[in-house]
């Protein structure tokens, strides 16, 4: 079992996650608020996923279906993790906030469709 830990830049926030593979299920996605964010993210069960540090200063963003859930610190505004709407047994979380981690460095990242995801009204 590997510990991942992360924050957001200013620290106020900090999380682990413990999985026996490590830094999994790389992507980006193209939906409207992903494509703003720019962001490349891991996945994790929730389980997996613990906040150590801060979670009164977590903001929580939702839209469309109001199903996921988008987290980001309260201070520097960094997007840390997701509950996700597809799959709302797990998290995504942000790549570049683990240690170590050089999202710039990675190997080509593959994007997901969530643009094409239903939205409420169609």
């Amino acid at each position: 079992m590997s510990q991942l830990n992360g924050q957001c830049h200013c620290g106020a926030i900090k999380f682990t996650v413990n999985s026996s593979e490590g830094l999994q299920g790389l992507r980006k996605c193209n939906c409207s608020l992903c494509r703003r964010k720019n962001v490349v993210m891991a996945t994790a069960k929730l389980p997996e996923f613990q906040i150590t540090v801060g979670e009164d200063k977590l903001n929580l963003y939702q839209w469309n279906t109001k199903i996921a859930k988008h987290y980001f610190c309260s201070v520097c505004g960094i997007y840390t993790h997701h509950q996700r709407r597809a799959a709302p047994d797990e998290y995504g979380f942000n790549a570049a906030c683990i240690e170590r981690i050089k999202v710039a460095d990675l190997e080509e990242v593959p994007t997901i469709d969530g643009a094409a995801m239903t939205l409420v009204g169609e």
